[in-house]
């Protein structure tokens, strides 16, 4: 299913390069379409059993909120680590780009800006990358790593571009889970990201 989803998006890709689609393809964009059917499906299966939303939080409680922070540590420790063996990145810049939790679409907006094309770029390719591995990936982690591993690998697209997958590898109890995730990681990057050009 995932692989289905990355060729998907690569045969997208190579379409569009050798400009193989109708003119009025180009002229508006369908993936928020898109979005919210997928959306919708998933409320569809949320709304089917309603009592089972609740088993996550009286299980977790206040600790539901440790599974987006151990994701924004998590992911900024990696970064910084990664700064080391970068010559030309400085590792605020480095930390930054991580900091997207792949939410390309904002973060290479907002370090196209604060930092340059050149930061913007790199923030949209590493987070495509994120959320491309993620989306191959959620079948495996959710087999040998625990359930709340593809939550946080997917980051911010754990509230939208990967929950059908998380849905359906890790249970539908786990959807709350994933979309508080996402909720509180896509806030967490505009913020971080300014705090750290601030």
């Amino acid at each position: 299913m995932s692989l289905l989803i990355v060729l998907c998006f690569f045969s997208g890709v190579l379409l569009s390069y050798y400009h193989c689609m109708p003119d009025f393809a180009y002229k508006q964009d369908y993936s928020l379409y898109i979005l919210s059917v997928m959306m919708f499906f998933v409320g569809m299966s949320i709304g089917a059993d309603l009592k089972s939303l609740w088993r996550p939080i009286k299980i977790y409680k206040i600790r539901i909120v440790l599974i987006p922070l151990a994701t924004i540590a998590g992911t900024m420790i990696t970064a910084w680590g990664i700064s080391f063996f970068t010559e030309d990145i400085a590792s605020k810049e480095t930390i930054a780009i991580g900091s997207g939790f792949g939410y390309y679409s904002l973060s290479a907006v907002l370090l196209t800006e604060l930092a340059g094309s050149h930061i913007g770029m790199m923030a949209l390719i590493s987070n495509m990358t994120r959320e491309i591995l993620a989306l191959l990936c959620i079948p495996v982690l959710a087999r040998f790593c625990g359930k709340l591993a593809p939550i946080s690998a997917a980051g911010a697209t754990s509230i939208d571009t990967t929950l059908p997958l998380i849905s359906r590898y890790c249970g539908e109890n786990y959807i709350v889970i994933s979309l508080f995730h996402g909720i509180l990681v896509d806030f967490s990057v505009p913020i971080i990201i300014a705090l750290l050009y601030w």
